[in-house]
């Protein structure tokens, strides 16, 4: 069956890259309304679509724009959350261009929905099942969509900086994965970059409280890393979030190697140019349990 939140959720915080606070809130919404963003703070055309087609090229975030220009940027956190917690359809009002990042995951946004609890909708779920490969790549990086009987995610990084190095992890999404394995996993970067975007006016909103902060072989934040393989595992929360933009839960395996954003909304992109390789499958009841949402129960939430 369909999904939504049971009642709204509010969010408060600062964008990492605008540096100005921002309230998001997470409203229910019908069966096969899908996710869509409403920027409260702007008259007339403020409906903004989750999709894949809605992406523009941004070096740092996914960034959302409707046919009017109206935008809203790092919306990955948040899409990940709601995909992994099996949310099919909610309206986000914000009343500013970029969503908060919080403590940097998507954890802050998956405490308040199990809180907050899981509406089921008297209607079927529409899958998007993969057929055949599809392959897109630039350089060293690439992304790949195969046929799977569920969404896995394999994803490979490989950086200079030996705090982080080659890190390599498989995770199916079904029955809760997302939210036992991903969704604390913080958004990562170096010390000279962040020195850099500062110098120039960018990335605000960035500190240690919402980042892992990289300096060679040493970790900035007095805490460390919450994972060994924290970077890795952030890299695979983005890819949930950017494929939640297909518009509907996706049936196949998912490869990562060096891919970020642009990557990912570039494979999607490509599939749904192939009509032969996909499919809308109607789910039955057997089989929701395939979906990364499915099977969420209280413990789970104790982890978190």
């Amino acid at each position: 069956m369909q999904t939504t939140v049971k009642n709204i959720i509010r969010f408060d915080g600062v964008g990492l890259h605008a540096g100005r606070s921002a309230r998001l809130s997470i409203h229910p919404a019908p069966a096969h309304h899908g996710i869509w963003f409403r920027r409260t703070d702007i008259d007339g055309n403020n409906m903004i679509p989750a999709r894949h087609d809605a992406v523009e090229t941004s070096p740092l975030c996914t960034l959302l724009v409707n046919e009017a220009g109206v935008s809203v940027s790092t919306v990955e956190h948040v899409m990940a959350a709601l995909s992994g917690c099996g949310i099919l359809n909610a309206i986000l009002e914000i009343d500013g261009p970029e969503v908060p990042i919080l403590d940097g995951s998507a954890a802050d946004f998956v405490r308040a929905i199990l809180r907050t609890g899981i509406r089921r909708l008297d209607a079927p779920v529409h899958a998007i099942e993969v057929l055949r490969r599809v392959h897109v790549s630039d350089g060293t990086a690439s992304a790949t969509l195969t046929p799977a009987s569920e969404l896995e995610i394999d994803f490979s990084i490989d950086f200079a900086d030996p705090a982080i190095g080659r890190q390599h992890k498989v995770l199916r999404l079904s029955n809760g994965t997302f939210v036992r394995e991903l969704c604390d996993s913080r958004t990562f970067c170096r010390q000279s970059d962040v020195d850099a975007m500062h110098a120039v006016g960018k990335a605000l909103g960035g500190s240690l409280m919402n980042a892992v902060v990289i300096d060679g072989a040493r970790v900035v934040n007095p805490e460390g890393f919450r994972h060994s393989d924290e970077a890795v595992r952030h890299k695979m929360l983005d890819a949930l979030g950017d494929l939640a933009l297909a518009g509907a839960p996706i049936l196949g395996r998912y490869t990562g190697v060096r891919a970020g954003h642009a990557m990912t909304n570039r494979v999607l992109r490509a599939l749904f140019a192939d009509p032969l390789a996909y499919r809308i499958r109607t789910l039955g009841a057997a089989e929701c349990h395939l979906l990364p949402g499915a099977g969420l129960e209280k413990d789970v939430f104790a982890h978190l």
